[in-house]
């Protein structure tokens, strides 16, 4: 049997010598950021998806181990181990195929079989079971077994506990359950109906008259059969043809020729019917919804990453504006770091007058603090507010520009405690304001405030494993946060809290010792906060940047153990490190490529992996890789739905990525779809995240608009000779 290092090896395709180094970094307590960092030289610079994916798997291979053992031992308990059961519980995969293995011996509720067993009808089962060539016809062996006082009055009675207990036992059979499984995972379908006689037109329309292939069915479309099924709109279930299905089962137990085939015919389509196939029905739809809620959360964190990861608008004073009706815009205006100003409430909606007002009163508050930008959120009456705006800059002359922020989990966030902490003084609907201000001048400082499943980039969120969708969406949120780098003076608990190695008592206690003691003037000066030791400060400090120390590395990504390395390699290529924050070490690459990359990651006692780094941090000490990415959209003026005609080219903003294709903010208050076939000519696109990511800027050119149904059809495919 192959070791857990051999089946990760063969499964993730890296060298067993890798995976191994990577299983002990973990078990002594080494975070996936810190690994896939800082510990490039030990597994091949694996990235830390590929790391997730090897932890996860880990786990689920230990507990497999961690079942074998139990199932084994309770067995044994009942002295029924032998070596050849033995070897096949070790030998199973899956835990499916531990517990198929286990389901005779498992101690069951009282069934039909285990009253018939009471009878004393066993033996009489065994005998027919055998189907001996020989043997006796089932009504002559039944006689022996008739006893009124065990209630087996009769033949037919002795007969049918008989048949009962073949049942279970063809039921409990391993290998019969792992081929039907197989087969019906090959040849059945899912199918699912209205519920009702005379059904009205819901969104489950679709499914209504649904067949597919199990093994094809679409991840959405299951996710959305089982809420279906949930309210009450759709009834399911799992086809297959009976007859083929009971191939495999009669093959398996059937002694041609014998007196007693035809009754044990009789007992393992029984079987089939009553037992096996209700429960292989139910595995289907449970393995079925696993992989729909692995594909959701997967295509969550997909989309997740690049939402954080937007770039910055940063340096800029920002005005934040809440829309709504009853209770009026909420207005905040933040300073460059995100530090409020001004705050203010207006009701465009209102009136004409009310609306000059606001302008009036906006057009203040942007002279008065220099606002640059102005994030308006994409909630209710998002669209006038976002029409006032536009006439607010032209009355302004230019100078000032807007973009609609995803306001998804801001509400979440104004009433959240966290929130009331921030903003003591401020009403719930300013929090709110001042929130989206801060995501145009750096989305992640922000939304690592709110809980991952609020941001709206997934779907089916509420009906994911919550466990799951937590555990991978943190794991999202702490690979940007560590990839991006925290400014330890200014950065948020919240935002602290995701940093390698530091935990939520860890990330209040340093803004509590920062607020007592000042801001920190090195890395090591965190070792001085309560409860974070020297693991603690291994796995953090290579994430953490302070900008106010005298010592140029503090400010970079290299961790302090490479310290000695970053040093001996500027003196080897000529440089000091003054020439670091001077920003003029532009030569370092071709003098390190000159020297040998080989021999002077030798010469400062480094892997080469770790070298690249080095130098990659030196070059741009204080670098933000989000800085890379394209600029979002800052528009100055608006487009109407009526605006838009087939052929016209718009530049936009992806927003969500689903399995069926790629929502568009095309700067209309109604984000366009491109669905899956329209996003690329020629190959066929399995699915629209190999395509686009949240956040990107694409050029599309618009198929169709519905204005009644405010459906807005986009393409990616350039149109030929101009015409769509």
């Amino acid at each position: 049997m192959d070791t857990i290092i051999q089946i990760l090896a063969r499964e993730l395709g890296r060298s067993e010598a890798h995976v191994e180094n990577v299983v002990r970094l973990i078990d002594e307590g080494n975070t996936i950021p810190f690994i896939a960092r800082y510990r490039k030289e030990l597994h091949g610079a694996m990235d830390d998806t590929a790391l997730r994916t090897l932890a996860d798997r880990l786990q689920y291979l230990r507990n497999l181990d961690k079942r074998r053992e139990e199932v084994k031992s309770a067995i044994e308990g009942q002295g029924k181990l032998t070596e050849e059961l033995s070897a096949a519980i070790d030998a199973a995969a899956t835990l499916a195929e531990v517990e198929d293995l286990y389901r005779p011996y498992k101690q069951k509720r009282r069934t039909r079989a285990t009253v018939a067993r009471e009878k004393g009808l066993e033996p009489l089962a065994e005998l027919l079971f055998a189907q001996a060539a020989d043997g006796p016809a089932p009504e002559e062996a039944a006689g022996a077994f008739i006893d009124p006082e065990k209630g087996v009055a009769t033949a037919e009675d002795a007969l049918q506990g008989a048949s009962d207990i073949i049942a279970e036992r063809i039921s409990d059979d391993a290998d019969i359950r792992k081929r039907l499984r197989e087969l019906v995972w090959k040849k059945g379908s899912l199918v699912s109906a209205a519920a009702a006689k005379e059904p009205e037109d819901t969104v489950y329309r679709l499914y209504y008259a649904f067949r597919s292939p199990l093994n094809r069915v679409q991840g959405h479309q299951v996710l959305a059969i089982n809420r279906g099924e949930r309210e009450g709109v759709l009834k399911v279930s799992v086809e297959m043809e009976r007859e083929a299905a009971l191939i495999p089962v009669r093959r398996a137990v059937l002694n041609p020729g014998a007196p007693a085939m035809a009754f044990v015919r009789a007992a393992a389509e029984d079987a089939y019917d009553r037992l096996i196939f209700p429960s292989v029905e139910r595995e289907m739809r449970g393995l079925l919804t696993e992989q729909a809620d692995e594909g959701a959360i997967k295509m969550f964190g997909l989309n997740l990453k690049p939402l954080l990861m937007q770039p910055p608008v940063k340096g800029f004073v920002t005005m934040g504006l809440d829309p709504g009706y009853r209770n009026g815009c909420k207005v905040a205006v933040v300073d460059a770091t995100g530090k409020v100003l001004d705050t203010a409430v207006v009701y465009p909606t209102f009136s004409q007058r009310k609306k000059e007002e606001a302008i009036d009163a906006l057009a203040k508050l942007i002279r008065r603090h220099g606002v640059a930008h102005i994030a308006i959120g994409n909630g209710t009456a998002s669209r006038e507010t976002e029409q006032m705006t536009v006439e607010l800059i032209r009355r302004l002359g230019g100078g000032v520009s807007y973009m609609i922020v995803n306001e998804a989990g801001a509400s979440v966030y104004s009433a959240s405690k966290l929130a009331a902490e921030e903003f003591p003084d401020y009403d719930v609907n300013l929090r709110s304001a001042v929130s989206i201000a801060r995501r145009l001048q750096d989305p992640l400082a922000e939304l690592v405030k709110i809980d991952p499943k609020s941001i709206g980039v997934g779907q089916y969120q509420h009906d994911m494993p919550q466990a799951r969708l937590d555990e991978t969406l943190s794991g999202v949120v702490e690979d940007c946060v560590n990839a991006v780098g925290v400014d330890l003076n200014t950065a948020s608990a919240p935002l602290l809290s995701y940093v390698a190695g530091l935990n939520n008592t860890t990330a209040r206690n340093i803004v509590k010792y920062r607020e007592e003691n000042g801001a920190f003037t090195t890395r090591k000066g965190v070792l001085k906060v309560p409860k974070l030791g020297p693991k603690a400060f291994e796995q953090c400090a290579g994430f953490l940047r302070v900008p106010e120390s005298r010592n140029v590395l503090d400010h970079t990504g290299v961790h302090p153990e490479s310290y000695g390395a970053a040093e001996a390699l500027l003196t080897l290529c000529g440089y000091g490190l003054s020439d670091v924050k001077a920003g003029g070490l532009d030569g370092l690459r071709e003098r390190v490529a000159a020297y040998g990359e080989e021999k002077a990651a030798e010469a400062c006692g480094v892997g080469v992996p770790t070298l690249r780094d080095i130098v990659g941090e030196l070059m741009k000490p204080g670098r933000d890789p989000r800085d890379e990415l394209p600029r979002p959209i800052l528009r100055t003026d608006v487009l109407e739905m009526k605006d838009l005609k087939p052929g016209m080219e718009l530049t936009g903003t992806v927003r969500n990525v689903i399995d069926f294709g790629v929502f568009v903010d095309i700067g209309v208050h109604q984000d366009g779809l491109v669905h899956i076939s329209q996003l690329r000519e020629g190959r066929r696109v399995q699915h629209p995240s190999e395509v686009c990511a949240v956040g990107d800027i694409v050029t599309v050119w618009v198929l169709e608009v519905d204005e009644k149904k405010k459906r807005i059809s986009l393409t990616m495919k350039k149109p030929k000779g101009g015409a769509v």
